[in-house]
């Protein structure tokens, strides 16, 4: 279940039954499975047809490393409260070469952590993107001393998509595939 807010649980939306799938969510669901993420977005089949074709230039034809991003798209599942994400991309976090502990720690303060000074301005853009909408100076500095501007480009783009995915994934309350 995403986000821990009182009162009914079950989902806002059911997710879309197979029987009217449309050819766009037949063929994601032909790769992934029959994931609830996309069975319930997929209720709006034009919207679907496009934001599943941004995503999927983020998450599988992107610039960024697969560490990089999948610590971008953890932090803001933790940061946004939203255990769907954050249950999907956890064993995609760990074949990117996140340990356990590195899951474990994304969920304290940077602080409290030994981050690599890369994995920790990666994480700090997530931060700071999610407290103030944009990037201190200071920031934008360190990740430009490590990044091309594609990669900026990208990596800000992921990290707000993601927070659009955990809003929708939140507010329609989509459960994980076991029903919670």
């Amino acid at each position: 279940m995403c986000a821990d807010i009182p009162g009914e649980r079950a989902p806002r939306l059911a997710p879309l039954p197979e029987a009217e799938w449309d050819g766009t969510l037949r063929a994601v669901a032909a790769t992934t499975g029959p994931l609830n993420v996309f069975t319930t977005l997929g209720r709006h089949p034009r919207l679907f047809e496009k934001w599943i074709g941004f995503g999927t230039a983020l998450l599988m034809k992107g610039l960024l490393g697969d560490r990089d991003r999948e610590l971008a798209i953890m932090r803001t599942a933790h940061l946004r409260d939203c255990a769907y994400e954050w249950g999907h991309h956890r064993r995609l976090a760990l074949a990117a070469g996140l340990s356990e502990a590195e899951i474990a720690a994304l969920r304290l303060p940077l602080d409290d952590h030994g981050w690599s000074d890369d994995d920790l301005m990666v994480l700090t853009a997530a931060d700071e993107l999610d407290e103030r909408s944009t990037l201190t100076d200071a920031t934008w500095a360190a990740l430009s001393a490590r990044f091309g501007e594609r990669e900026l480009i990208e990596l800000v783009m992921l990290i707000g998509h993601y927070h659009m995915v955990a809003f929708a994934l939140n507010a329609l309350r989509v459960q994980d595939e076991e029903g919670h």
